[in-house]
């Protein structure tokens, strides 16, 4: 943004802030000069401000790209979108120390990285909780804001017939040049005189970042105590996989205006419409929401799992060309995907203290308790204890990080377990 409030789009390199690199010593003889061997890739830090305080600070993303020798695909990875999900960024870091440690030629394409990629959300804090999933200015869910293509009333119709019998790479340049098209029009109305809400703002950044992209990886928690799993859109099942995890959420209904709903969408919706054509294809565009254990905190165990998973994918994927990726079982790994509507919540039906509730990752059959609810009544009567059990066989993934609470609020998420 300039001095006069007129945006741009983000920069690509900054050539300013570049990583030190990791060097290697040799000393020929103890009256030789030292010599100087990078050995390692380098990425190069594009530092992006996305909005100024009324302090006149102003908060900034920054982005490591790493390019190998060789052109290839584009991978994307961000973390920390809601502003307590912060394993992410732990795992990004090891991400940027271990390609760091790379040749070149082991990169085959580009992975672009981006930590705390929402500086409001991760700064906001009541007493010792960072809440950070709600923008506290309008109310809106940091990961509900998302620009849709397919919402944008373009023919994705006329553009399937016009390029029926071309072939699947030139089809998928095409379109995604329409898809930039539309997006740059966004850019116009930001910087009219009435400009837009912030949340219009950043996303036009964080999305910029990835519109090119192939793979994109958002990288989340839970907001309370959960384990890890990965959410996975039709048709990309077997590439889901690779990540490692055992379980996993199967996207057969959106939330709407998600990041990676927001990314993927466009392509499956094209798919479609080709299918209804008559020609079954499939873009090599993918996109995943990986959850990484539980909310403020860093869970060692989510960190390892996620590097792991993601090394392993993009092995797979083509773009890392190391030594013992991909792993030898990915070919077999079995991952439960449950699909979306299979997915339930549990909410308190009276206001009390929860106890003797299941621990994550339990089984229980239908009837059986899931957690108590300890209900101090104000009526001349003594305490109560309520009984909560599961409507269904289910599977535990997800528990309130609060015990304390107010009738209707949230206690625990299932996965069915057919």
């Amino acid at each position: 943004m300039s001095r006069y409030g007129v945006f741009h789009p983000p920069l690509k390199v900054n050539v300013a802030n570049t990583i030190v690199p990791q060097m290697s010593l040799v000393r020929a003889s103890p009256l030789a000069k030292l010599v100087v061997v990078s050995l390692f890739m380098i990425p190069v830090i594009s530092s992006i401000p996305v909005v100024q305080l009324a302090s006149g600070d102003r908060l900034s993303l920054q982005v490591y790209q790493f390019r190998g020798s060789v052109g290839g695909k584009k991978a994307y990875l961000q973390s920390n979108l809601h502003g307590a999900e912060i394993s992410g960024n732990a795992v990004i870091y090891e991400l940027i120390e271990y390609l760091m440690s790379l040749d070149s030629s082991q990169l085959i394409g580009e992975i672009w990285l981006l930590p705390v990629c929402n500086p409001v959300g991760v700064s906001q804090r009541s007493h010792h909780f960072s809440p950070g999933r709600y923008n506290l200015y309008d109310g809106e869910d940091w990961n509900r804001i998302f620009w849709d293509f397919e919402k944008q009333g373009e023919d994705i119709l006329a553009f399937a017939k016009s390029h029926l019998e071309l072939d699947a790479n030139t089809i998928k340049v095409n379109y995604r040049k329409e898809i930039a098209l539309s997006f740059a029009k966004q850019l116009t109305i930001i910087n009219a005189p009435s400009s837009r809400p912030y949340s219009e703002i950043y996303r036009y950044h964080l999305q910029s970042l990835c519109l090119d992209a192939d793979l994109v990886l958002d990288l989340h928690s839970s907001t309370n105590h959960a384990l890890d799993y990965i959410y996975c859109f039709s048709s990309r099942e077997e590439s889901a996989k690779a990540f490692l995890f055992d379980r996993g959420i199967l996207m057969d209904e959106y939330d709407g205006d998600a990041f990676d709903e927001a990314f993927l969408k466009p392509w499956l919706a094209l798919e479609r419409v080709f299918a209804e054509l008559g020609r079954n294809i499939v873009f090599d565009v993918e996109s995943w929401t990986l959850e990484l254990g539980s909310g403020m905190q860093i869970n060692p165990e989510s960190v390892t799992s996620g590097l792991r998973g993601i090394k392993n994918y993009l092995a797979t994927q083509g773009l890392l060309k190391i030594d013992g990726f991909p792993l030898p079982e990915t070919v077999q790994h079995q991952i439960i995907l449950t699909p979306k509507n299979s997915v339930k919540k549990y909410y308190a039906p009276g206001g009390g203290m929860i106890r003797s509730r299941v621990e994550l990752g339990s089984f229980v059959k239908q009837g059986e308790l899931l957690y108590q609810i300890l209900i101090f009544n104000k009526s001349g009567e003594f305490p109560s204890i309520v009984d909560v059990g599961a409507e269904s066989d289910v599977f535990v993934f997800d528990l309130s990080t609060n015990q304390s609470v107010n009738q209707g609020e949230y206690v625990l998420s299932v996965m069915a377990n057919s």
